[in-house]
């Protein structure tokens, strides 16, 4: 039974509901927790619930369990397990001719090595468990506060917070420091977003403050939903006094979140541990293997299964030749009964040849496999173009199994923040009155070319004329004048061009930075070039003052001073930040504000503005404004927003000014920059009166509250007078377009997952150029039920097919089951696809058949964008990939919340980001920058696959040949499971004979080099259709190996039939024979590894000769007197290399042999490449054509800016800081932010010099820049769309 207290919503509720409610059978249904009850205070209550505790575990194994779980997952490979059969079979006498060692040695070998690097692996996410598990927290124990390991709370505890402290567990905010309970947290972990949200604690309990006896004593009941992954969704209750309150997200702080300007707080652990949402949002680690890994598997499949056909003829022939002619030898050999009998003979042959033909796949293969992956990931970690200084961080491949697979990615899903941007804003340029400002201009009116110095210690010079726009160059400080002359005319001068610019070492002179010495106030870090604006403001003039005292006044910023002249601004987006920090260094200094007022510092002097009203932002009105009154008694609205919002709403006055002001934005927007419109009325004191009563009636409607403010909004904001605009610059990661550009030409595929809002990420969408205007058309995805989700993807499926052929896909015929799929082929208009999280959900969890549709239209579309997703949504998105399409996923993100999607794709890829290094240590590869997955994937990811095909088609090759001759042997042997080589010879093939220049290609070839490789992305493809290795390719393999030694079998055979020596005697004895055989293939596989091989390098020569020298060294040493003597038994055959080799027909048949093992697979290959060749093999011809050119001729690529599109204000922005303002809950007062006497700041210190986006100076080609060489000093070309390298040129 309940009753009503009219206590604002509260309920009391009697003693045995609560008891009913709390009997732990109602709570467990099936092993499931269906509710989740806690006590506050007492862990012997909810130690009967067997909640989890606050340790997590992310490592694979333990001490115990790491032995039996890591030889399991070896022998998943099927050629382990393989091994192991025959290392069983080996033991068995009557069947093995070989030892057991030549088998049991290298398995070990590969299950220790294997054993090793996984150990290591996981032992270093348990030094990072550990590190989590040991952070220490204040605890509230028997009326105490005690530091307690995170691995040590339970839920249930009460835990104090300090400010910049990590949320250990899933707490009920209590009380905070801050008024009414709030407290203010950075959720980056969670969902990538660096902008503060409030969190606000019950009033019951905020009343608790910090008063330890009181939060001892406090012993409320919650009752909650059990533990998911849902981030923006909490319900519960708390019981407390006889009451009961409503719980909801805003009153809990999740684990991941960081405290921000809050100097404590107290929280009650509700999730502790692996049950709380950001561990729920974590993937499983999973044990990952490469597609060529998985074919491998079903190959050794195959070749055991012609191993045993080969094997079963053999035992068959062997049973025949018992009974027509062996039959005749069985008395004289005085045979027992069971041996006498001939299909026991076969059933035994049967067994001995499966011994002698395991060779086909040897052990050695899969030890010479894992060299090569560690090989591969050591350049990687080696590659200095992978390093990024800034951090100090290489790149770094955390597992050695995947490099192959890098070269085969179809598709990439990036994380926007931290990963595509610096989440940095940067005031870049205004319009004023019709002015802009922003570009430095000489006496002459002319541009000047904008040169600063960064931190890398370079020049940064910005050179801008009509033909090439802007141009970005770096040199080193150091570069001599001549040489820096020499390289900017190279690189913007053209003949064509009739404003080239007239060049001279002073443009090499660094732009001085505005000089804000004037203001003590300014912000050191920030940088602004044109001093024009600087002089406006000093002067006084009336609109450019108006246009910062706008700035400083219409946003939700909130002031901390952390020491005396040290101002901070707390942005709820880092639009506002950047906005405010811009207005501050121009002399009007947001210092502090109240619920009723705001202090400026003008120009130095402190003037209060009255805070009259407060109209809040939301994604329907896109703009904010404020009205003040003035120190004067003047009433001023100010209002910023969307530029197609704020211009409706003009003063027909305005109208010439509004057309200038348009064609600045459309500049603004051509260079990828956040535009925002400005503007301010002057009301009327009976005006304002009047509509202020109707404000204050419509606050305290409860039925249409809102349409009823928007209306009233609406009404004032209205003949407004433009101010101008301003131009920030969203700054990208360096690189990122051309990196985007140029996997796009390599058709990977990239779809970006953010927890951003909208608006957020259509804008990165268009500074990356995944957006454009030239599209043909972008759906938007908003629905909020299943139907209309359905709705709209199947109108932009009917959009993009056509009707027809929408309707032959909805049929059933889906088709994203195939992922060369028709459809996806022959569709020439581009199309990008946006959908929200909430509709994302009704995709994924709802119906197969509609997250078919999804992925249809995705993969009909050049660019997705996902947005407002989980960081579990983020991980269903890959796994809808991985399932319905046969392509690689890579995943890459910088933050906690992208973590889940890093395990779940085939690759994943972290970046030391701004939000931790949970992202680097989930992942399989990391590095510094975005931009270096260009590098990542065309040039190491597409090497290591084609190493690996080839070393793999080679191996497979060289191992048929040098094992099928004991098949044909076989039929001349009596089918008696005698060998042709000697064992030593068998023994030594793969391991001393051919292991190392297969190695040696496996490891250094490449067939065009690093420049090539990016500057035609094309080149990527054959990776995607796994074109290099696959069943066809393993075939044709199989087929040259079995030609191979057939001639190595029969033409030494033939030959050698009726040879004879010098002086008349035989030479067909079977060790003579044997040794011909041996050398032919000796010979014959160094020969094919040297028409293989397309890159020599000195290891190559020395591995390839060195295994030739080798093998006669160890020949003749095995037939040498001094062995014999030694080891009579072990070498026999004392002289019989040295007699053999001495003869010249046996030379002839050596030279014989060869020639016709090689000759047809040269006139095949010189054919092929002659009548069709790759692309691969052009290129090639290109690049041989471009050594010939001296000096080489270089271009730029052009990455022009496309888009026109103006971005509306404050993306980042959420509804209902405004309220928060007005009311002061969130104001917090100290004595310095009153103290109108200010000390200069401390000194600026050296900061990251941005620079606006450039193209290049030539058109067309889209060629990347390869080296040059002429003085020996370093210089970088930037270009594109701002900020990166494309390459370096040494000067």
């Amino acid at each position: 039974m309940t009753v009503w207290t009219g206590n604002g919503g509260e309920m009391a509720e009697d003693v045995s509901a609560v008891e009913r409610r709390l009997d732990p059978t109602r709570i467990f249904v099936g092993g499931a927790e269906e509710e989740r009850h806690v006590r506050a205070n007492d862990r012997v209550h909810n130690d009967k619930f067997s909640y989890a505790d606050n340790r997590i575990k992310t490592s694979k194994y333990s001490i115990l369990t790491f032995l039996p779980v890591n030889l399991f997952e070896q022998f998943q490979r099927v050629a382990n397990a393989y091994f192991l059969v025959l290392l069983i079979l080996q033991l068995i006498p009557e069947i093995s001719s070989l030892s057991w060692f030549t088998t049991i040695v290298p398995l070990v070998m590969v299950l220790v090595v294997t054993a090793v690097k996984d150990a290591t692996d996981d032992y270093f996410r348990h030094r990072s468990d550990q590190q989590v598990n040991t952070r220490q927290s204040q605890v509230l124990i028997q009326g105490k506060l005690q530091n307690e390991k995170w691995m040590n709370v339970r839920v249930g505890d009460i835990i104090k917070l300090e400010n910049n402290q990590f949320v250990a567990a899933d707490l009920l905010l209590l009380s905070s420091s801050e008024p009414y309970g709030l407290c203010y947290i950075e959720t980056a972990e969670l969902d990538g977003e660096n902008n503060l949200k409030v969190r606000q604690a019950l009033t019951v309990t905020s009343d608790l403050g910090a008063d330890i006896a009181k939060l001892a004593e406090f012993d409320g009941e919650i009752t909650c939903e059990p533990p998911n992954n849902k981030l923006d969704r909490f319900t519960g209750t708390l019981y407390w006094r006889g009451n009961k309150h409503p719980l909801d997200n805003e009153r809990m702080l999740l684990r991941g979140c960081v405290l921000r300007n809050t100097d404590w707080c107290f929280g009650l652990v509700v999730f502790a541990g692996p049950q709380t949402k950001l561990m729920q949002n974590c993937g499983r680690t999973t044990f990952k293997r490469t597609s060529i890994e998985k074919l491998m598997n079903t190959l050794v499949l195959w070749i055991f299964g012609f191993l045993i056909c080969m094997g079963i003829i053999l035992a068959i022939g062997n049973t025949i030749w018992e009974v027509r002619v062996g039959r005749a030898f069985w008395a004289s050999l005085q045979w027992g009964e069971l041996l006498s009998n001939a299909v026991y003979s076969g059933f035994l042959t049967f067994w001995s040849y499966i011994i002698i033909l395991n060779t086909v796949v040897p052990i050695s293969l899969y030890v010479s496999v894992e060299v090569l992956r560690l090989g591969h990931s050591y350049f990687i970690n080696w590659d200095r173009k992978l390093y990024y200084g800034a951090k100090d961080m290489a790149a770094e491949a955390r597992t050695t199994t995947l490099n192959e697979e890098l070269g085969q990615v179809e598709f990439i899903f990036s994380d926007k923040t931290g990963t595509l941007t610096q989440n940095i804003l940067i005031f870049n340029k205004c319009s004023i009155n019709g002015t802009t400002y922003g570009e430095v201009y000489d006496d002459f009116g002319h541009k000047v070319n904008i040169t600063e110095t960064n931190t890398t210690g370079r020049i940064t010079v910005v050179i801008n004329n009509s033909f090439s726009g802007n141009v970005i160059i770096e040199l080193l400080e150091n570069t001599e004048p001549c040489v820096m002359v020499c390289v900017v005319l190279s690189c913007v001068c053209h003949p064509s061009c009739p404003d080239s610019p007239v060049f001279c070492p002073s443009l090499l002179q660094k732009t001085p930075c505005v000089d804000f010495s004037f203001n003590p106030l300014s912000d050191p870090k920030f940088r602004f070039h044109d001093s024009s604006l600087v002089e406006a403001v000093k002067v006084g003039e009336a609109c450019v003052q108006e246009f910062f005292r706008l700035l400083a006044l219409c946003h939700t910023v909130m002031p901390e001073e952390r020491s005396e002249g040290e101002l901070v601004y707390q942005a709820q987006s880092p639009d506002e930040g950047a906005l405010v920090t811009a207005a501050r260094n121009f002399g009007f200094v947001f210092r502090s504000r109240t619920p009723e007022t705001v202090t400026l510092y003008e120009m130095g002097r402190p003037v209060t503005y009255q805070l009259l009203a407060f109209l809040d932002f939301n994604n329907v009105r896109k703009r904010m404004s404020v009205i003040v009154r003035n120190p004067k008694g003047k009433i001023k609205l100010y209002c910023k927003g969307a530029d197609t919002i704020v211009f409706d709403r003009l003063h027909p006055s305005n109208e010439d000014l509004r057309d200038t002001t348009s064609e600045h934005l459309n500049e603004f927007a051509g260079e990828g920059l956040r535009t925002l419109a400005l503007a301010y009325r002057e009301l009327e004191e009976d005006v304002f009166g009047e509509w202020m009563e109707r404000l204050q009636h419509a606050s305290t409607v409860v039925g249409n509250r809102e349409e009823l403010l928007n209306e009233l909004y609406e009404e004032v904001e209205q003949d407004l007078m433009l101010l101008g605009a301003t131009a920030v610059e969203d700054k990208l990661q360096e690189g990122v377009p051309e990196t985007i550009t140029c996997l796009s030409l390599a058709n990977i595929k990239i779809w970006v997952l953010t927890g951003d809002k909208l608006e957020t990420a259509m804008n990165i969408g268009y500074s990356c150029n995944m957006l454009r205007d030239d599209m043909d058309e972008v759906f938007v995805i908003s629905g909020h039920t299943s139907l209309e989700v359905a709705q709209e993807l199947r109108s932009a499926k009917e959009r993009i097919l056509g009707p027809s052929c929408a309707k032959l896909s909805s049929a059933g015929k889906s088709i994203s089951s195939n992922s060369d799929s028709v459809f996806e082929e022959t569709i020439i208009a581009e199309y990008a696809l946006i959908i929200n999280g909430h509709s994302l959900a009704h995709a994924l969890e709802l119906e197969v058949e509609l997250e078919l549709v999804l992925l249809d239209v995705a993969c009909l579309c050049k660019t997705v964008i996902c947005c407002r997703v989980t960081p579990l949504q983020k991980a269903q998105v890959v796994e809808l990939v991985k399932r319905h399409k046969r392509a690689v996923t890579l995943a890459i993100g910088d933050g906690a919340n992208d973590v889940s999607m890093i395990k779940t794709a085939h690759i994943g890829v972290g970046i030391s980001g701004q939000e931790g290094t949970q992202a680097v240590l989930a992942s399989d590869y990391s590095f510094g920058q975005f931009r270096y997955l260009q590098r990542l994937l065309l040039v190491h990811g597409r090497w290591s696959y084609r190493r690996m095909c080839k070393f793999l088609c080679y191996f497979f090759y060289k191992n048929f040949a040098f094992t099928l001759v004991h098949f044909w042997f076989g039929f001349l042997c009596g089918f008696s499971a005698q060998t042709v080589y000697d064992q030593w010879f068998i023994t030594l093939y793969n391991i001393v004979y051919t292991s190392l220049p297969v190695l040696a290609m496996g490891m250094f070839d490449k067939d065009v080099n690093e420049h090539f490789s990016l500057r035609y992305p094309s080149l990527y493809r054959p990776g995607q259709l796994n074109l290099l290795f696959n069943k066809r390719k393993f075939f044709t393999c199989t087929l040259h190996g079995v030609f191979t030694s057939f001639v190595l079998f029969f033409v030494p055979y033939l030959l050698c039939f009726s040879a004879v020596r010098d002086d008349g005697a035989h030479v067909s004895d079977q060790q003579a024979f044997a040794i011909t055989i041996a050398t032919s293939l000796v010979i014959v596989v160094s020969v094919q590894i040297g028409i293989d091989t397309d890159y020599w390098t000195a290891v190559n020569h020395f591995f390839v000769w060195g295994s030739l020298a080798m093998y006669f060294a160890i020949l003749f040493t095995m037939h040498s007197d001094g062995l014999f003597s030694m080891f009579p038994s072990q070498f026999p055959y004392i002289g019989l290399a040295r007699n053999a080799l001495t003869q010249k027909s046996v030379w002839l048949v050596i030279l014989l042999t060869t020639v016709v093992c090689i000759v047809p697979m040269l006139a095949i290959r010189f054919l092929r490449t002659d009548l069709h060749p790759s692309l691969s093999d052009k290129v090639y011809q290109l690049q041989k054509a471009s050594r010939r050119q001296h000096p080489q001729e270089q271009s730029l690529r052009r990455v022009r800016r496309t888009s026109s599109r103006r971005s509306a204000y404050a993306f980042a922005h959420q509804q209902g800081y405004g309220e928060l303002i007005t009311s002061g809950r969130n104001m917090k007062f100290t004595r310095s932010a009153s103290n109108p006497n200010l000390s200069p700041p401390l000194s600026p210190a050296v900061q990251n010099i941005s620079c606006p986006g450039w193209t290049g100076p030539w058109g067309g080609g889209g060629d990347e820049l390869g080296d040059v060489d002429l003085t020996g000093h370093s210089t970088r070309v930037m270009d594109g769309a701002g900020k990166t390298p494309t390459a370096e040129i040494n000067t």
